[in-house]
């Protein structure tokens, strides 16, 4: 107790001091914003200082306390400084485990940058979220547009039984008929797009959707880097 008062006494002197040097702008020649911080964290020590001496323990307990404490606050305060370093390598941990998952990066300029890794099948496939539904999806630079197969359409919520399949569309395989639709949400990682314009394919004849280059082309580019494909946004 005799040293937390002494410590009081000696923090009551300091605000003193500061409330009649304040027009000056210093105290004790520093800045009067940096001698009330030094202020308040020396109110801070003094306070955990005799909890510690108070309860009882050990010069050495305390020491090993103290440290704990100082280490948990670095680690948290460096964890949180590179938050982002620590969400990009999640990410691509992410991306191993579960093939097809976009890894997205935002760069100092504001830019989305999706990453999605070659599969073993050789393309690149991603898992797109249409219409808050994961579907895997093709991404093929060949196609002129979305298109989903039957079953990820189901999934998505379109009723392939209440659209018109009258839109002739040219396929490796000949020419086959499509309806028009519309998604209200496709995303890729970060990047997102609403009120999209869709193909859906008849049942049968289509093994896996599409993300063609009516969603490519609203984004500022994209890069191919050997085994991986870069979307930029």
């Amino acid at each position: 107790m005799r040293l937390f008062w002494t410590s009081m006494a000696l923090l009551g002197g300091g605000l003193i001091l500061l409330i009649a040097n304040h027009d000056s702008g210093r105290v004790l020649g520093l800045e009067s914003s940096a001698f009330a911080a030094t202020l308040y964290l020396g109110l801070w020590a003094a306070v955990l200082l005799a909890g510690f001496l108070g309860s009882g323990m050990r010069i050495g307990e305390v020491a090993r306390t103290l440290a704990f404490w100082a280490f948990l606050l670095l680690t948290l305060v460096a964890a949180y400084q590179y938050r982002y370093e620590l969400q990009d390598i999640a990410s691509r941990v992410t991306a191993g485990l579960i093939p097809g998952s976009p890894v997205s990066t935002v760069g100092k300029d504001g830019q989305i940058n999706v990453i999605v890794e070659r599969s073993a099948s050789g393309h690149f496939e991603v898992i797109a979220n249409v219409n808050g539904t994961d579907l895997r999806m093709l991404i093929d630079t060949g196609a002129s547009s979305i298109v989903l197969a039957d079953a990820d359409a189901r999934a998505a919520g379109f009723e392939p039984e209440g659209l018109r399949f009258q839109t002739p569309v040219a396929t490796a395989n000949g020419t086959t008929l499509v309806a028009r639709a519309r998604a209200e949400t496709i995303s890729i990682g970060a990047i997102s797009r609403s009120d999209m314009p869709i193909y859906i394919a008849q049942p049968g004849r289509l093994e896996q959707s599409l993300l063609g280059m009516s969603f490519i082309n609203t984004l500022d580019g994209f890069d191919l880097r050997g085994d991986r494909i870069v979307l930029r946004d």
